[in-house]
């Protein structure tokens, strides 16, 4: 990626008409932080940083919510004063020394060294005091990104949230392959162990690279938090095939979702369809029985389809637990972890389960699994929902105590939503309350 010239930085005017004036969805766009209550897209609404395309400016009426690409811009070296922490500046890896690069450097990185110029990562930080009184059910996350690049640099971002890995949002920046450089939107739906982290005073978001030392410099304009949303105001739809990627044979029946936000399958000819997808870059996963999941980005533009995508998925690899083959995509009940009523404690015989799944994510290093909570329908569905996340939370608490990346093990509660016999006896009720292992990656 070649240095823009300088005359470019003043190309667009600093203000656009999103800077200039207030919208009913993000407030003053002059002010750093801004919180509201009601507005047309959430109950809640959250930001901190501007929308001025990292001090560079948009042309005149561009507006990036529709998902378009910015204009190419130049290099945001230093912010300006008053920029909320980790917005309108360039950031880099905490490992990046200008030396032993897995491939090259960036134009944000390689004119300069890091002993120059501060550059390590720093936290976008969200105060929560406008959720005082508000029972979250949802959240998303958007932010304006910049010039991430990870295939092309073989970076390996982490990304945390008050600390705990967000695995979520680290699969959407694995695939990201920005350049120009050009900033776009993405929206990112918390998990329930997410949601979590709504419950103090502050969200700090950390992206970094503390691993390879990639010359991958990166950068953010805004974040905001949009909590219990109605709706998106600019939607698209995505559409294209699954494959086999070694035979190019159709996959009907795949899984293909953007998580949290749209799911749907493939059909005849492995032909899919997403639709209302939130405008931006999007990340498209696939999943089938015996496949690796795969990702795809596609950039969505507002009342556009974007069409001829293909997932290619590759067979997966076979590995034991318990005497069981299990590939990506295989799932199998944990029969031996069970709860006291309305408890959360592992029982002895569900620690020595967990045991053995531990055994078997440390016997293959690139496993990842996801563990699912179900329960019988006595009681409200939204207190069982909480339950069963509790439960299978407990789960991975233990197996994380055991020395598993916790990254590598993703938790959802279904409650009731999921049975697997209807809830007329205590014998089928019995074989709802369960925790389920799902293995996502192999």
């Amino acid at each position: 990626m070649k240095r823009l010239p300088l005359l470019l930085l003043f190309a667009v005017s600093p203000l656009s008409f999103l800077q200039a004036r207030e919208t009913p969805t993000d407030g003053d766009w002059t002010q750093q932080s801004v919180s509201l209550r009601d507005t047309p897209e959430a109950e809640v609404m959250i930001r901190t940083g501007d929308i001025d395309n990292l001090g560079f400016g948009f042309a005149e009426d561009f507006n990036p919510f529709t998902g378009r690409s910015t204009d190419a811009h130049g290099f945001p070296f230093d912010p300006t004063e008053g920029d909320a922490p980790a917005t309108d500046r360039i950031m880099v890896g905490t490992k990046f020394n200008g030396e032993n690069l897995p491939a090259g450097q960036d134009g944000y990185t390689f004119d300069f060294h890091p002993q120059d110029r501060p550059l390590k990562a720093e936290s976008l930080v969200l105060p929560l005091g406008a959720l005082a009184g508000v029972e979250v059910r949802d959240a998303v996350l958007c932010l304006f990104v910049d010039d991430f690049q990870t295939p092309t640099f073989r970076s390996d971002f982490q990304v945390t949230l008050n600390g705990v890995r967000f695995p979520e949002m680290e699969r959407v920046l694995a695939v990201l392959d920005q350049t120009g450089p050009v900033g776009k939107v993405l929206y990112v739906r918390l998990s329930q162990e997410m949601l979590e982290q709504l419950k103090g005073e502050s969200l700090a978001i950390r992206v970094d690279d503390p691993t390879t030392g990639a010359g991958d410099g990166f950068a953010f304009d805004f974040a905001k938090l949009l909590v219990n949303v109605k709706s998106f105001l600019y939607l698209g739809t995505a559409a294209g095939r699954v494959v086999d990627d070694e035979t190019g044979e159709p996959i009907t029946g795949a899984t293909v979702e953007i998580p949290g936000i749209v799911s749907g399958q493939s059909g005849p000819e492995g032909i899919f369809q997403l639709a209302k997808i939130p405008a931006g870059l999007a990340v498209i996963g696939a999943s089938a029985p015996g496949y690796q999941a795969g990702e795809v980005p596609v950039d969505i533009i507002a009342d556009e389809e974007s069409a001829g995508l293909e997932l290619r998925l590759k067979r997966s690899a076979s590995a034991d637990f318990s005497g069981q083959a299990m590939r990506a995509g295989d799932r199998i009940t944990l029969n031996k972890i069970q709860f006291d009523v309305n408890s959360a404690v592992l029982r002895p015989e569900g620690i020595a389960e967990l045991d053995r799944v531990a055994r078997f994510l440390q016997e293959n290093e690139g496993a990842e699994i996801e563990l699912s909570g179900h329960t019988s329908s006595e009681g409200g569905a939204d207190l069982n929902r909480e339950l069963s996340f509790r439960r299978v939370f407990s789960c991975k608490t233990h197996l994380v105590g055991a020395g598993i990346d916790p990254a590598r093990i993703t938790t959802v509660g279904h409650g009731p939503d999921q049975p697997l016999a209807p809830n007329d006896t205590e014998e089928n009720r019995a074989l709802n309350r369960r925790v389920e292992m799902k293995v996502t990656r192999l």
